[in-house]
């Protein structure tokens, strides 16, 4: 689901994240090569506020800058996961079970790479979806891209 330099500023940012509370959701590097966009999205137990977005912008840059990713000019970008979640390891798929999730694989399982259903969970390695009353099995590591399928109740 990350790459390698993903995978490596996961590394970097977590034990500092689990002394503040916070978790980090995932790591994203977007945009071009020579000055790309560096997304790290956090939660908390109790959701993400404007003023621990602003603390967790300051720890998050001063360990950038003491490893500097990328040489040159690169832009941070510090956020709630919003409304579409990012879903990354086995307890996240465990903990949004009930929601609508949308999964892209690296390469096609039962002949589909797109898969939109009902998150039932885990059974050892594989993401449980009920897609149209079937239930399919997605292997955790052949998973590309999740995320919750965000809706919004204006009836409210």
């Amino acid at each position: 689901m990350l790459t390698a330099k993903e995978k490596s500023l996961l590394d970097a940012l977590e034990p500092t994240a689990r002394e503040q509370g916070t978790e980090i959701v995932t790591v994203e590097i977007a945009g071009a090569k020579k000055a790309p966009t560096i997304r790290v999205y956090i939660d908390t137990e109790n959701g993400v506020s404007f003023d621990e977005l602003s603390a967790a912008q300051e720890w998050i840059n001063a360990i950038m800058d003491d490893i500097d990713p990328f040489p040159g000019a690169y832009t941070l970008e510090v956020s709630s996961p919003g409304i579409d979640r990012p879903l990354r390891t086995q307890a996240h798929f465990e903990r949004f079970a009930g929601e609508v999730v949308h999964v892209v694989c690296q390469e096609p399982v039962n002949g589909r790479a797109k898969w939109t259903g009902k998150l039932l969970g885990m059974r050892g390695n594989d993401v449980l979806l009920d897609v149209d009353g079937v239930e399919e099995a997605i292997p955790l590591d052949g998973i590309k891209r999740a995320n919750v399928k965000g809706t919004i109740d204006f009836s409210r």
